[in-house]
């Protein structure tokens, strides 16, 4: 049986989803003089710097842009992050990765920033499937799927153009 790729988010559209999802944000932080955009490495990661360029366009929020590596096959080894806790302690951050799907890789970082004092902590993900195993959510989502299990969505953010795709 050949697996069939459908097309779910166009160059196009991730493109405004990433804009509405900069927005967002800077709605929930407008008071905010700083902002830790964090993201999940690799995918999440991309979809942060990519939202902190449009975040950095809209807004004077000084923003700063932290790697996070979640082991994904050992979730509960030591999460890494670029920056150390000390430049996001009593800071607004966004956790963002690029899907969520059974939430474990979200709630093992959401989980790592939770041992930190933080001012205000969102999570934000380009696209929202209904298979969650763990009680997590985003509060920034680009859009919001119900797939089979057997379903996988594949976003490409690393060139352009940019897509998200389901096979």
């Amino acid at each position: 049986m050949a697996l069939t790729k459908n097309t779910i988010l166009s160059h196009k559209e991730i493109e405004h989803k990433i804009k509405r999802i900069a927005y967002q944000i800077y709605e929930s932080n407008v008071n905010e003089t700083e902002l830790v955009i964090a993201g999940i490495e690799s995918n999440g990661y991309l979809l942060a710097r990519k939202i902190k360029a449009h975040l950095d366009k809209i807004s004077s929020i000084e923003s700063t842009l932290c790697k996070v590596k979640v082991n994904k096959t050992k979730p509960t080894d030591p999460i890494l992050t670029s920056i150390p806790k000390e430049e996001y302690t009593n800071k607004s951050l966004v956790l963002i990765d690029d899907v969520l799907n059974s939430g474990g890789t979200l709630i093992y970082g959401i989980k790592h920033f939770l041992d930190v004092p933080l001012k205000q902590f969102k999570t934000a993900v380009l696209v929202n499937r209904n298979h969650k195993k763990y009680p997590v959510k985003a509060d920034f989502k680009g859009i919001s799927l119900s797939t089979s299990l057997f379903e996988h969505v594949h976003v490409n953010l690393s060139k352009q153009p940019y897509e998200a795709y389901l096979d």
